[in-house]
């Protein structure tokens, strides 16, 4: 194999997936340029930092000197330009660089909808290191309260952040129930309880309209758009991310929300490729997911998957069922397979809250087939392994509830909900389902599988 000079813009996940496949399959040069650190680190756990349960060195998944032993260089600077002609990019720091084969993995931005005052003193986003030390200084010596904008994930990370440091939070939901275009509003319920309990001020149906600066030119309030004043020295703009991308809208490669890719992640102009958060595929090869995926397991996949294309034998980006998870301050979330707020057609949900209003269970499933289609769980830890097999094998919702005890991954001394959940299925479908007890030949195949 010619050994080739391989640029990859960006250090997140998908972006040093990608690096590690490559030599592992090659001898190629490998080059990684990134403005945002000199070495890759876990972003999830940002919020962890701040909260004083590690430092910043910890996040980072791999020793300094892994670089040099795997012969992956690492530059720090910011890509201005790209030359698709002569193969080069031109540097922020004055400098070029050459390349036979450019990778785009320059991942996400926090939205900004041109609010009067979203460039403030005091006013950003959560999403990078620098928004980390930004948000150290813009709290520094204490602040009186917070305003945080958002219906979903970053916001709320944000919102405990704060209350960690025990600064009074006010929470901004444009719609009637938290993160409505994921969830359903009984979830909705059961996160905004949880964060009334933790004395966040959510305020529902509240918009931001204007964000108004004091005589030094830092955040001193807001003002909602039913002419609520709310005074603050922190704004959180969380209304999600976009791709990363306005540095290459004077380059050749085409781009729409994202940079533009097929199938295999190959952009319009031979030798450039796109991967990660900012990448955006013309038609997503597996139909009915979003054309641009910003999830760190995506990521992954997309990064050994190009590895492979550009090393070995060309093949169709394929990241399985989909699935994600999260945590809402104590309550972890889960979900696999599809699943939206309301039931689309030939869908039924049903759903299982806890007395205690802490834990949920909700299934989609066809009502015709009896096929499973998709799960949510909020304060239960389900085995991935358990679902994706599942929902490849076409299981029907009573297979899922029978054998619900093979998917519970929670502790032992947690107590078990599967029979009461699948006690009120029966209620309310006039069926006999009794669930089984766990299989252990099952669990110990599950836990090949996720190793």
């Amino acid at each position: 194999m010619e050994r080739k000079k391989i640029v990859i813009i960006g250090n997140g996940i998908a972006g040093v997936t990608c690096a590690r496949y490559i030599r592992k399959y090659s001898n190629h040069e490998i080059l990684i340029i990134s403005s945002e650190t000199p070495y890759f680190f876990s972003r999830t756990a940002l919020m962890y930092v701040y909260m004083g349960h590690m430092k910043f060195e910890h996040t980072q998944p791999y020793e300094n000197w892994f670089w040099e032993k795997n012969r992956i260089d690492l530059q720090q600077d910011y890509v201005q330009e790209i030359s698709t002609g002569s193969k080069s990019l031109q540097l922020k720091s004055g400098g070029t660089v050459s390349y036979d084969k450019l990778i785009i993995a320059s991942g996400s931005k926090p939205n900004k909808f041109g609010w009067p005052g979203q460039d403030l003193k005091g006013v950003q986003g959560l999403y990078s290191k620098q928004d980390l030390d930004l948000l150290e200084e813009n709290t520094k010596g204490g602040i009186n309260s917070a305003v945080i904008v958002g219906r979903g994930l970053i916001g709320i990370e944000l919102a405990e952040m704060l209350r960690s440091r025990n600064y009074p939070v006010t929470f901004l939901v444009r719609d009637d129930t938290f993160w409505g275009n994921v969830i359903s509003k009984e979830e909705g319920d059961i996160i905004e309880r949880h964060m009334l309990e933790h004395h966040i001020d959510l305020r529902l149906h509240s918009e931001l309209e204007e964000i108004k600066p004091d005589t030094n030119g830092r955040v001193k309030s807001i003002v909602t758009k039913d002419g609520k004043e709310i005074d603050c020295q922190l704004v959180g703009l969380t209304a999600g991310v976009s791709p990363n991308v306005d540095f290459l809208k004077s380059s050749d490669i085409e781009i729409g929300r994202g940079v533009l890719v097929n199938e295999y992640l190959e952009t319009n102009i031979p030798d450039i490729y796109a991967i990660g958060d900012c990448a955006e595929f013309v038609q997503h090869p597996s139909g009915d997911r979003r054309n641009i995926e910003q999830v760190w397991y995506t990521g992954k996949i997309m990064g050994k998957t190009l590895a492979n294309n550009i090393c070995k034998n060309k093949a169709v980006y394929n990241p399985g069922h989909w699935f994600n998870s999260a945590k809402f301050m104590d309550i972890e979330y889960q979900t696999y397979g599809w699943i939206f707020p309301t039931p689309r057609d030939n869908e039924k949900h049903f759903y299982w809250e806890d007395k205690k209003g802490k834990k949920s269970v909700r299934i989609n499933f066809n009502p015709k087939t009896q096929e499973f289609i998709g799960i949510n769980t909020f304060g239960i830890r389900m085995r991935h392994q358990a679902f994706d097999k599942w929902l490849t094998e076409k299981r029907s919702i009573e297979y899922v509830l029978t054998h619900l005890k093979d998917a519970n991954f929670d502790p032992e001394f947690y107590k078990q909900h599967e029979q009461e959940i699948a006690n009120k299925f029966n209620l309310e479908n006039g069926t006999t389902i009794s669930v089984k007890k766990a299989n252990w030949k099952n669990l110990l195949s599950f836990s090949k599988q996720s190793k």
